[in-house]
């Protein structure tokens, strides 16, 4: 079957250029954003009883914008003033460059690893006898953390923010030939918005194989996977299946 619509369970990229715009000339065909997941801030009343001192900490890892938004939050609720030598660890270049927005990047300590775990554990081991912090969500992924144990890199996990399922109701009547799914905490918002979602025709997209193991485990067909040897990206993971599906069109 041809595919013509999809929806993409992330914010719309900002600015011109993403490469599913460029996917969508390049292939005629019509790409819609739409998270499935959003994040709240729990209360300083919750973050307490967590018995967590953000100060006995001299460094903070960050590994998104939410962590950083709702890092400073949570200071600013517990009116703790961020120390001026304070470290930041931060997963990518613009993690990094995303902290101005709270503190004057030039004055702060901000290291920033290449956009994966990995790299941003090589710049942590050059810097092991910090006690971190770690902001993150409810619900996470455990390759940090793991990776902090085997290294044992002193660290402590702080949960500032919490992942729900966003209020899709105004899609019931929306179909799409291609779902794009990035976390298993997508695939519970879709059942929690509509618990007799049936896939039928729709092809179901994911990155990651956690994303894909919830996909299989929700009962539903995994079509499109990335990242894959032949496809690194998502983008990539669609093209070739678009290409193929729409032979002839």
């Amino acid at each position: 079957m041809k595919v013509k619509t999809i929806l993409v369970t992330q914010p719309k990229p900002e600015g011109d250029k993403s490469p599913y715009f460029d996917l969508e000339k390049k292939c005629k065909v019509k790409i819609d954003f739409r998270p499935f997941i959003q994040i709240d801030g729990i209360s300083g009343l919750d973050f307490r009883k967590q018995k967590i001192n953000i100060l006995d900490h001299t460094a903070v890892i960050i590994t998104s914008r939410s962590s950083i938004d709702h890092y400073f939050r949570m200071c600013k609720e517990m009116r703790v003033k961020v120390p001026e030598d304070m470290k930041f660890f931060c997963i990518s270049e613009s993690t990094a460059y995303y902290i101005q927005k709270y503190i004057q990047y030039r004055k702060r300590k901000v290291f920033y690893g290449k956009q994966t775990v990995s790299a941003l554990m090589d710049v942590i081991k050059k810097h092991k006898n910090e006690t971190y912090l770690l902001p993150c969500s409810d619900i996470h992924k455990e390759e940090i953390a793991d990776r902090l144990e085997l290294q044992k890199v002193k660290y402590t996990r702080a949960v500032m923010y919490k992942t729900v399922a966003a209020n899709l109701k105004d899609l019931a009547d929306v179909n799409y030939d291609v779902l794009v799914f990035f976390s298993p905490s997508g695939i519970k918002s879709l059942f929690k918005n509509f618990p007799k979602f049936k896939q039928n025709n729709t092809r179901i997209a994911c990155f990651g194989t956690t994303t894909a193991e919830a996909i299989k485990k929700a009962g539903l067909k995994l079509d499109i996977l990335a990242p894959t040897p032949k496809a690194p990206s998502m983008t990539m993971a669609l093209e070739q299946y678009i290409v193929a599906a729409n032979k002839g069109k």
